[in-house]
């Protein structure tokens, strides 16, 4: 059976990964609205990631025997002021998913709940992927500053994620 402090605390969790697919789709709108479909692919990409992750911490708890209780999403952000902009907050919400991780982790330790612990384990070794892979297309944004072929040329490269990796 889970602790009932892990399952509350996974239970938020659900909610923020939800609700980090429901940020990358409105990241993707934003793209598509700018005529960036790449990144949008990339970002609708990042929100099946986001989704997939929400259900681990659903079958973890239901394996468990505990009970899901899905939380309302808050409604994400529509706007930025440029693709940086958009991936700047992308790297800055990982970060915050980076810190809801390593909270939980502290949490499962104190509970002893080693089950969690070893379930936790992935997520920190993806956070760090997802951390990353964030931060390369901030920085390639930023290096290019205003070229408008730099940008065509990684809204290309960003409409590969998923035809020829699990990115």
């Amino acid at each position: 059976m889970i602790d009932t402090k892990i399952q509350t605390a996974f239970n938020e969790q659900i909610q923020h990964e939800m609700s980090s697919a429901y940020l990358y789709l409105s990241m993707a709108a934003y793209f598509h609205s700018e005529s960036l479909d790449g990144m949008a692919n990339w970002m609708k990409a990042q929100a099946q990631e986001e989704l997939a992750h929400a259900m681990r911490f659903f079958h973890h708890i239901d394996e468990r025997g505990g009970r899901v209780e899905l939380r309302a999403l808050p409604e994400p952000k529509r706007e930025w002021s440029s693709p940086l902009d958009a991936f700047r907050a992308a790297y800055d919400h990982e970060r915050f998913i980076t810190g809801r991780i390593d909270e939980l982790s502290r949490l499962a330790d104190s509970a002893g709940d080693r089950a969690a612990g070893v379930f936790l384990q992935w997520f920190v070794s993806e956070q760090v992927e997802e951390e990353a892979s964030v931060l390369q297309v901030a920085d390639m944004l930023e290096r290019i500053g205003g070229s408008g072929h730099g940008l065509v040329m990684i809204d290309r490269e960003l409409s590969r994620r998923g035809s020829d990796s699990e990115d």
